[in-house]
């Protein structure tokens, strides 16, 4: 790496846990992975939540908080919907964006996730924009060329100085909840891919601050093979997220991985 791009594991719970479940799991988590500060960690709780979520990571100086989407609009009748400023009463550090089960079930498109990443950086969230192709599509021989749709629509207009703030998540839609991964080398292929379109669109300093994680199924048995990849970052995890030794052992292999490269 050019650049030392600090390793994230970041935690989507998606439709899952009640806030006292979530305070369990929370507390699981700092119980296990303990005082440990050279990676980055996060965790998306669902909204219901972030309040009881933050409570429990007051003091905790390790593990940051997220959410799981946001409109672009700071206030208005969008019923359902939460804003940006909403999600900082709570201390969020992150928000996930673009994720294939938004795009999929949801119709949003590239235009909206793209406001949402402006609005999210103006507001000082740090947004995960996650792209990926669908098995027709990998299939198609299309993979990079959805993915660079998704990376340059996502980022359009976005300041190369936001780099430090802006992290990628590439999830084959074909790996999630399937039992399906990439290979290492398949995914480091499309990181690479990614690394390079997010040059074209920002420069290429930026791009090597990027982190640009892997949302397809990692878990503790396929974790440090990935992470020992050039351009993997990181993880963002789904199920392994949702219990506190899978999440903290991930946690433990970018630990190692960090160690290694010192």
């Amino acid at each position: 790496m050019a650049t030392k791009r600090k390793y994230l594991i970041a935690g989507n719970w998606k439709m899952n846990k009640t806030a006292p479940d979530g305070v369990e799991l929370i507390n699981g988590i700092l119980a296990e992975i303990g005082s440990q500060t050279d990676v980055g960690v996060a965790i998306c709780p669902p909204f219901t939540a972030l309040e009881s979520a933050a409570k429990a990571l007051s003091e905790a100086n390790n593990i940051q908080l997220g959410a799981q989407n946001m409109h672009p609009e700071p206030e208005g009748a969008y019923t359902g919907e939460i804003s940006a400023a909403m999600l900082r009463t709570f201390y969020v550090s992150y928000v996930i964006l673009g994720h294939s089960e938004r795009r999929q079930y949801f119709g949003e498109t590239d235009a909206f996730i793209n406001q949402k990443v402006i609005a999210s950086l103006e507001n000082s969230l740090k947004p995960i924009l996650c792209v990926g192709e669908t098995i027709e599509q990998r299939e198609g021989g299309k993979t990079l060329e959805v993915i660079e749709e998704q990376v340059k629509g996502g980022l359009a207009g976005v300041d190369k100085k936001h780099a430090d703030n802006i992290v990628v998540a590439y999830e084959p839609v074909w790996a999630i909840g399937t039992g399906k991964t990439a290979t290492p080398e398949m995914a480091q292929e499309v990181h690479a891919a990614i690394r390079k379109m997010l040059a074209d669109t920002l420069g290429a300093e930026a791009a090597d601050k990027i982190r640009i994680l892997y949302g397809g199924s990692m878990k503790p048995a396929n974790a440090t093979e990935l992470l020992a990849e050039k351009d993997i970052d990181g993880g963002l995890i789904g199920g392994a997220a949702l219990e506190a030794k899978s999440f903290a052992k991930l946690v433990e292999a970018a630990s190692a991985q960090t160690k290694s490269e010192s």
